[in-house]
């Protein structure tokens, strides 16, 4: 009997579960989520992105009509024979535009002048938009021909003499004879018997030369002396000691000695052509 009440008065403490019907188009509430205020921003980036837009418009504009970017003038070094002047009218960029200079173009340009071996270009801002490192050509023998003076280099390279240049070697072609008509260079191999000649002979011996026999020079007995060119020259000196000697022990008066071919040395008296 005091089970049963007990039990009961257990299910009595239970309140009974009640299901609450929704009103027709009601939901039920959520909690409210934060949302993030995007549309200031991206209109603060559109407004700097047209500005931004508008002022590189503006700086092309006038860098394109603005005087300062064209080149009128350049900056050079270097230059020792050339004058800026002719480098400028080499380099054929007057009045261009900076964003229209290519700097190997304009290296090629310069280096069409005989004077010019290498162009460093550097390119800039106004007012120096152009820079050129020039190194110029050394002249190793002054070349006398048809009544005119012209440079040689080291490779044979023909330029314009431009200054007296003291010590400089003269070679004087013979008269009547014409070796750089329509040419830019002379045989290398006559460069570097001249080379070796001014080293064998007295100071101030003048070197002639001609398109047959080569380089040649004129003995204090008036003999006109030929040795061809290139190297060897130490041999044919060593050949026209023996030669001068000999001839001139047995009184032969010599007017023309050529050893040209040291192999096949000949010799012309006075009076024998």
């Amino acid at each position: 009997m005091a089970s049963h009440v007990q039990s009961q008065r257990r299910q009595s403490d239970r309140s009974p579960g009640v299901l609450h019907r929704a009103s027709p188009g009601a939901l039920p509430e959520r909690p409210a989520v934060a949302r993030h205020e995007t549309a200031p921003y991206d209109a603060r980036w559109r407004l700097l992105s047209g500005f931004a837009f508008l002022t590189l418009g503006l700086i092309l504009i006038l860098m394109f009509i603005s005087d300062s970017f064209y080149v009128r003038s350049i900056e050079t070094s270097g230059l020792i024979y050339q004058t800026k002047k002719e480098v400028f009218a080499f380099s054929d960029i007057a009045d261009y535009h900076i964003f229209w200079l290519d700097p190997q173009r304009i290296r090629a340009n310069i280096l069409r002048s005989a004077l010019a071996a290498d162009v460093t270009v550097e390119l800039g801002w106004p007012p120096t938009l152009i820079a050129l490192q020039i190194q110029e050509r050394q002249p190793a023998i002054l070349w006398s021909e048809a009544g005119g003076d012209v440079w040689i280099d080291l490779q044979g390279r023909v330029m314009p003499a431009r200054a007296e240049i003291p010590g400089l070697l003269r070679v004087t072609v013979e008269a009547g004879g014409m070796v750089l008509l329509g040419r830019q260079n002379v045989d290398k191999d006559t460069v570097l018997g001249a080379l070796q000649m001014r080293e064998m002979l007295p100071q101030g011996i003048r070197l002639d030369y001609n398109a047959i026999y080569g380089l040649g020079w004129t003995n204090e007995r008036g003999w006109q002396i030929w040795v061809g060119s290139g190297a060897g020259m130490g041999e044919k000196m060593m050949i026209y000691d023996f030669l001068f000697d000999n001839l001139t022990g047995r009184g032969i008066e010599v007017e023309e000695l050529n050893i040209a071919n040291p192999d096949a040395p000949f010799y012309r008296t006075l009076g024998e052509r």
